[in-house]
């Protein structure tokens, strides 16, 4: 009779156990559900549009270490469209507060980048701004590559300023061919 009783009370313990995991798990694909339902937009469609954006930064850093205006002024319009297509339906609330302190920030960098071709040493001014808020904006979202942090020293006239990177090879977007490998890795964005 007693192990009955023990066998009865152990098989009901697991039952209530298995029960709450089984609610649980289906709470969180119901809130996933809802919020993919009230928005039409998944976290993915996020994750997209932070692509475009470091995929036009990437390219700008690549045109400005070749000393290519045309190919930076290209990249900053791609920006400048990566912004305009951002949905930030699906983004967590730290999320959406960091790119609305970016946001204005990035569109007027890569417009001025976008608008000025024949300039570069202008490019590159704004290119040390920009570097800064697409960092703050990569650090809130989850990684979709690598990506460096590289730091110049020489740049603006020894104040130094960062860049992010794809590759480990340092190609200096700020000094171009003149001194394409000056920078050091500060740091590993994963």
């Amino acid at each position: 009779m007693k192990n009955t009783f023990i066998g009865n009370a152990i098989l009901a313990i697991v039952l209530v156990a298995c029960n709450n995991v089984n609610e649980k798990t289906n709470t969180v694909r119901s809130d996933s559900s809802v919020l993919q339902q009230q928005t039409g937009k998944s976290a993915s469609t996020a994750i997209a549009s932070i692509k475009g954006i470091v995929a036009g930064y990437l390219q700008l850093k690549n045109a400005l270490s070749n000393d290519n205006g045309n190919d930076a002024a290209n990249a900053g319009k791609a920006i400048t469209g990566a912004l305009q297509n951002f949905d930030t339906a699906a983004l967590k609330p730290d999320q959406k507060k960091v790119y609305a302190d970016v946001q204005d920030d990035i569109k007027e960098h890569a417009e001025h980048i976008g608008m000025n071709a024949d300039k570069i040493a202008h490019q590159r001014e704004h290119f040390e701004m920009l570097s800064k808020d697409i960092y703050d904006l990569v650090k809130a979202f989850p990684a979709e590559q690598t990506l460096y942090k590289d730091y110049c020293p020489m740049y603006n006239n020894g104040k130094g300023a960062i860049w992010l990177s794809e590759t480990k090879e340092i190609k200096n977007p700020y000094l171009g061919k003149k001194m394409p490998t000056c920078g050091e890795i500060k740091e590993e964005i994963k």
